[in-house]
């Protein structure tokens, strides 16, 4: 029998919780819909209706009367159309089913999610962002749906990308919510400054655009040397960071192709192609195309539920140029998971379901402003297609690189982050930065194990715990009772287990 002896620090997990994971919710703020003056509920309610007959998920249920608890991070317009518009048709459809819908903070809740599923009060069905399901499947937290009514048929109609944030060692472990991508968003008072009907449709013409430049005038505003904000431009280079199965970065993140791109990017810096806020300077990315300092930059659907009428009247969205493998984007957005600790997976998935329907995907398409439906025929419909720059953000989506589905993730994607920044900052070559991090990406991809049996540690550094506590937190992750724990008087430190 095969065994792999993985530590896993508590209070690193926790810490690294506290990262920005590039969902929508961490960029919408108090969100409010692009589509019209009126109620995102009212919009939501008359899209809805027009397009859809509120058909629900098509599952029955004949269970008992049951309350599911669920979890969201909705901005205000978004949770809006939930509470308003999506749970009372839900509720009507099926009486027996009641939805307590929590909204939760972003800012550290991976904690809170850990805390409650220790403690027995966690959420039986939650939206969270994409980069979590790994993570939290490899601990057993999550429950698998390969084998749920209607999955399968529902699989077939959903864009891949997003779908592929919720496989994870052989199976699926949620529901593509709703997803988002990085697009263009260019400045109309530059490009009539430079002279420029179309916007550009490669690189090569965004470059060619330099000698026209004038003072305190870029072409490119990227928001961070980091993996989120760098990603659309590295990958339409011909950057990767690991081959296509996740399984390897040597060769590939340091590949010929790879370190080209970087090197590109850090000359564009150099020469003023690539704006100031790249390393944190100013204008910012959005004042920047306000003002006519930035030809374009990488933004998500939610740039247009953040600010006036006047201000975003100044810029229009477009497909990204193309490099050399194409209008590469990034995916974000939330799933759908349940917990395998809830003894109420049946009802939460008839709720989960009815949100992947027509009516639920519409209205927060419309209502919300910016929630990008990932059910393709839905995208696709009259009503979600006329929400305004949801066609280029849907365009866009064809082009969308998914983020290295591990949980190991936002390790590996501090990694690429401190590469990017020591070659931009020419601490370091693109070749060696690049070089010297293969070898520990691929340490970390490793420790995520396939088709094998693992002995797991985690260190405890919780002083009020117990060891009952604890051993309600493993066996709520699905674990066996094979466990020894390890402990000082009055301080639980490690627990040990093994699954089956």
């Amino acid at each position: 029998m095969k065994r792999k002896t993985l530590a896993v620090s508590l209070s690193a997990i926790l810490a690294a919780s506290m990262l920005f994971g590039c969902g929508s919710n961490s960029k919408s703020g108090d969100t409010k819909s692009s589509s019209d003056n009126g109620s995102a509920s009212a919009s939501a309610s008359e899209a809805s209706n027009a397009g859809s007959d509120a058909s629900g998920s098509g599952i029955q249920y004949d269970g008992d009367d049951v309350t599911i608890t669920y979890w969201h991070t909705h901005g205000d317009s978004e949770e809006e159309v939930l509470v308003d518009t999506i749970i009372p048709e839900f509720e009507k459809q099926y009486p027996n089913i009641h939805v307590d819908a929590v909204r939760m903070p972003y800012d550290g809740l991976m904690q809170q999610i850990i805390t409650s599923l220790s403690s027995g009060t966690g959420p039986d069905l939650m939206r969270m962002d994409i980069i979590w399901v790994p993570e939290l499947a490899e601990m057993g937290a999550l429950a698998a749906v390969d084998d749920l009514e209607g999955f399968a048929d529902l699989k077939d109609n959903l864009y891949e990308g997003p779908l592929s944030t919720n496989y994870y060692n052989g199976k699926y472990y949620g529901l593509p919510l709703n997803t988002n991508c990085l697009s263009g968003v260019y400045s109309k008072t530059m490009m009539e400054e430079l002279n420029i009907d179309s916007i550009p449709t490669t690189y090569d013409e965004v470059v060619a655009l330099k000698d026209k430049l004038g003072s305190d005038q870029y072409l490119i505003a990227c928001e961070g040397a980091n993996s989120w904000a760098m990603a659309p431009l590295f990958h339409s280079l011909g950057g990767v960071y690991t081959n296509e199965d996740y399984t390897k970065a040597s060769g590939y993140v340091n590949s010929e192709d790879s370190v080209k791109a970087l090197e590109t990017i850090v000359e564009w810096y150099d020469e003023g192609i690539i704006g100031p806020c790249f390393t944190g300077g100013k204008p910012d990315a959005a004042n920047g195309l306000y003002d006519g300092n930035y030809l374009f930059s990488y933004q998500g659907p939610w740039f247009f539920t953040n600010d006036d009428e006047e201000n975003l009247a100044k810029v229009e969205v477009g497909l990204l140029p193309a490099g050399k493998a194409g209008s590469l984007t990034v995916n974000g957005g939330e799933d759908l998971v349940m917990f395998e600790s809830s003894d109420k997976k049946e009802a939460s998935w008839v709720f989960a379901m009815f949100l992947m329907s027509e009516f639920s995907q519409t209205a927060q398409a419309v209502g919300g402003g910016h929630l990008i439906p990932t059910v393709k025929t839905i995208a696709e419909s009259e009503a979600v297609q006329a929400v305004p720059n949801m066609s280029t953000y849907i365009e866009q989506l064809e082009g969308a690189v998914s983020r290295t589905p591990s949980p190991a993730w936002e390790k590996i994607s501090d990694k690429l982050s401190v590469a990017f920044q020591s070659a931009v900052l020419h601490e370091d070559t693109a070749q060696s930065a690049l070089d010297k991090i293969a070898p520990e990406l691929d340490a970390l991809l490793a420790d995520t194990l396939i088709g094998e049996q693992k002995d797991i540690t985690i260190l405890i550094t919780n002083t009020k715990a117990d060891a009952r506590t604890f051993q309600g937190w493993v066996s709520g992750y699905g674990f066996e009772d094979d466990m020894d724990i390890l402990c000082k008087t009055g301080k639980y430190e490690v627990i040990k287990w093994h699954r089956e």
